[in-house]
């Protein structure tokens, strides 16, 4: 079972989408929701440093000091989302191998699992660690999990929450499992071979 970190297991993305709103606001203009949705699930696909500085806003190294720490202080008010706890449990009753595959850092994934006491109830974690060759919509980190561990494609399920993330497990020929938050709700996730409200929705034990 292959997961999603950002938006799928924990709602950072709300909360980063959030920071980065009240950002701008300061700075007199608005973030639009589709402009942000770039950045969702990869890296490089928008900067937001640039984009305001391209608006005659260049944000200040404090500001975006404190844009960081703000992003931290709301996404520590975030609990895993709904179904992420039985559904882990499950896989664990059931011998199931469950690795997180994400674009995001390994250093950012390991603080907010240790920080909810979730680290070890994965097998392993592969992550972009900042490269955007290896970042999702690209396949390589889920080639690089199914590797890790010791499994085939056709054998294994991707749950993602962004386009980005459903176009990699489908370049890796993963079954893949849409499970939308707030911030990508309104994205196209038709390419999943389904979508779910809630990973609650999803019955492990009657998919296999």
């Amino acid at each position: 079972m292959l997961f999603d970190f950002d938006g799928l297991l924990v709602d950072t993305e709300s909360a980063e989408f959030r920071a980065w709103c009240e950002l701008y606001e300061h700075h007199g203009h608005v973030l639009d929701l589709s402009t942000w949705s770039l950045a969702i699930g990869t890296i490089d696909g928008f900067d937001p440093p640039a984009h305001l500085t391209s608006l005659g806003s260049p944000p200040s190294a404090e500001e975006l000091a404190r844009q960081k720490q703000r992003v931290l202080e709301l996404c520590d008010l975030e609990d895993f989302l709904p179904g992420v706890d039985e559904l882990l449990n499950v896989a664990r009753r059931r011998k199931l191998k469950t690795c997180i595959v994400s674009s995001s850092s390994r250093a950012w994934i390991e603080g907010h699992l240790n920080r909810r006491s979730g680290l070890e109830r994965f097998d392993a974690i592969v992550c972009a660690d900042g490269d955007p060759a290896r970042a999702k919509p690209r396949p390589v980190l889920y080639l690089e999990a199914l590797e890790r561990l010791g499994v085939r494609a056709d054998e294994a399920i991707a749950f993602e929450d962004s386009p980005n993330g459903i176009a990699a497990a489908n370049a890796a020929r993963i079954f893949c499992i849409a499970v939308p938050n707030p911030v990508t709700s309104s994205l196209d996730l038709s390419k999943a071979d389904l979508i779910l409200e809630s990973l609650a929705d999803f019955d492990l034990n009657a998919a296999l």
